[in-house]
């Protein structure tokens, strides 16, 4: 199996990253090259928490966190990529820019996360984002991430 076609599960990316549900806000990342790209996977259920609020009869998944789980698709990415060197690390965001909301995302749909790193220098990365449901972009941006130890 080459490093393209790695799936990470639920399991696997509870080691890669801190975030737990509710707010761990990917079920799958593949399509994995170390370093360079990497496509989260992003189920969108009725039974959210997130949804029953936003908007009660008519829920869609609120902007921001399509954003983050584009960004903790980045983190698995990272954290896969230097494993050994980032081991217990974390990644947190450091600018979001040219963020762009084209289309809705509600319960039933599928998320594809697709990032791309486009600089990194020690521990700071800057991504492209893409969030596309049913081939059609919902959200598209850049951000940055730093990879930090815990608390700090």
């Amino acid at each position: 199996m080459s490093e393209q076609e790695v799936i990470l599960n639920h399991p696997e990316i509870l080691e890669l990253i801190p975030h737990r549900p509710p707010f761990l806000l990917i079920d799958q990342v593949k399509d994995i090259v170390p370093n360079e790209s990497a496509c989260g996977v992003k189920a969108i259920t009725s039974t959210e928490p997130h949804l029953g609020g936003h908007f009660p009869g008519h829920p869609i998944m609120p902007g921001v966190l399509i954003v983050e789980a584009m960004a903790q698709t980045a983190g698995v990415l990272i954290s896969y990529s230097n494993r050994e060197q980032n081991e217990g690390m974390h990644v947190y965001f450091t600018t979001i820019d040219q963020v762009k909301f084209r289309a809705p995302a509600r319960p039933g749909d599928v998320m594809l996360l697709n990032v791309k790193l486009i600089a990194g220098k020690r521990s700071l990365y800057k991504f492209e984002g893409e969030a596309t449901i049913n081939g059609k972009v919902a959200v598209s941006g850049q951000f940055s991430a730093m990879v930090v130890e815990p608390g700090r």
